[in-house]
């Protein structure tokens, strides 16, 4: 068992890795962005503070607090205008 607490976390940090999945606390900037990534996973995103549009592949939607998402393996980006903390969690595609 482990144990975090997302409220104290201010930077961008793993909080969990396995083969099977990661776990990390994804915390943007006022105007920062992700640029687009090929994800061979799927991500699940939970905005903890803030806002951020985040595409997956063409497709952009906009997050904010309390707000999340779920996608297969895509093409993955984000920004934010104010800034957002993200709760990001990669699950390994089952073979």
């Amino acid at each position: 068992m482990e144990i975090f607490d997302l409220k104290s976390m201010e930077e961008k940090q793993e909080i969990y890795k396995e083969e099977e999945f990661k776990i990390r606390h994804i915390p943007l900037s006022e105007g920062e962005k992700i640029p687009p990534c090929e994800m061979p996973t799927y991500v699940i995103f939970y905005v903890l503070e803030g806002e951020a549009e985040v595409t997956v592949d063409d497709e952009s939607v906009t997050l904010s607090k309390g707000k999340g998402l779920i996608t297969e393996p895509a093409t993955l980006s984000m920004e934010t205008k104010e800034g957002v903390k993200i709760l990001g969690i990669q699950i390994s595609k089952g073979e």
